[in-house]
């Protein structure tokens, strides 16, 4: 059969992507990709360590991302993307910087982070309060919390599951019940933390609910990327990546969505300890291996702060 008539394949723009090696959602990413995007992913080398603020150092070196980014380069990528949230924000600020120039030394091309794409999508929303939710312990939590703090973001409230591994596992049903929990304190925004974390079908359930947007991190690493070459995201229903959106029920911040609980509340006082916080025990099926110092065990709702409490 003759088909010298399709002309094709069409020219492509190449987004590179380094994940860590425990990576498991490759297609949820491409998700967000339009038809004439490829993405390019790389993995991180294996090390025995579970999530924790140890394995995101490890995973961060800068000898890491420089193999990485140069066996990307073989494409030809024009942008290329550090997915990893706790692994871009470890070191804070300065830290993530770092990493990116670090990247771009190695490949000669643009680079970005996920905890960067993070501030750059949360400026693109003028939201400067927050909700936050991860499948970490404690302490990745805390130092996300950090981080959001040096770049001017307050985190009204947050949850987290205190998973150390297999968090591609997480049922969507838990997302929501976490974010449910966490949105106190009149937030201007939600974020849903880690790479690892299945979010891109309930963003536009929950933006609908809580009548504000949600971002997660892997829809802010490649809305970032993508807009680096000049090419949006896609995304329906997603206030970051549809205009549409963005001037519908995400718009509508008069109100989180949860009974008694209005978008106007001025955030607590007190500084990070006053957090409103819910740590959930209860991922799915295998039972999660979660660090035992960081208050995990069930009732599934164990708050820092003894002070008022989300709806359950």
């Amino acid at each position: 059969m003759d088909v010298s008539f399709l002309g094709g394949p069409q020219p492509q723009l190449g987004v590179g992507v380094v994940a860590p090696f425990d990576f498991a959602l490759d297609r949820e990413l491409w998700r967000w990709v339009p038809d004439d995007v490829s993405l390019h992913l790389t993995r991180t080398p294996f090390v025995p360590v579970e999530v924790s603020l140890d394995l995101a150092r490890l995973v961060s070196e800068h000898e890491t991302l420089h193999a990485a980014v140069e066996a990307l380069c073989a494409v030809s990528p024009q942008v290329i993307a550090y997915a990893c949230t706790s692994g871009s924000f470890v070191g804070g600020m300065a830290g993530e910087r770092a990493m990116c120039a670090a990247m771009t030394q190695a490949g000669e091309v643009p680079s970005l982070t996920t905890s960067g794409a993070i501030i750059e999508a949360l400026r693109e929303i003028d939201a400067h309060h927050v909700a936050v939710v991860t499948p970490y312990t404690k302490s990745v939590t805390d130092s996300l919390e950090d981080y959001l703090g040096e770049a001017g973001i307050t985190v009204t409230g947050r949850a987290y599951l205190g998973l150390t591994r297999h968090i591609w596992k997480v049922p969507y049903r838990d997302v929501v019940d976490m974010a449910r929990a966490a949105v106190v304190g009149g937030p201007e925004a939600l974020f849903i933390s880690c790479t690892n974390l299945p979010t891109y079908d309930v963003i536009p359930q929950l933006e609908a609910e809580l009548r504000m947007p949600v971002l997660s991190a892997n829809q802010v690493t490649m809305w970032a990327a993508l807009r680096a070459i000049g090419v949006p995201a896609v995304g329906a229903y997603q206030a970051l990546v549809d205009p549409v959106a963005r001037r519908g029920p995400a718009a509508m911040t008069g109100t989180t969505g949860i009974p008694g609980m209005t978008g106007t509340q001025p955030p607590p006082d007190g500084g990070p300890g006053a957090t409103p916080e819910a740590a959930f025990a209860g991922p799915p099926a295998p039972p999660p291996e979660a660090d035992p110092g960081d208050g995990t065990e069930p009732p599934p709702y164990l708050p820092d702060d003894p002070g008022p409490q989300p709806p359950v």
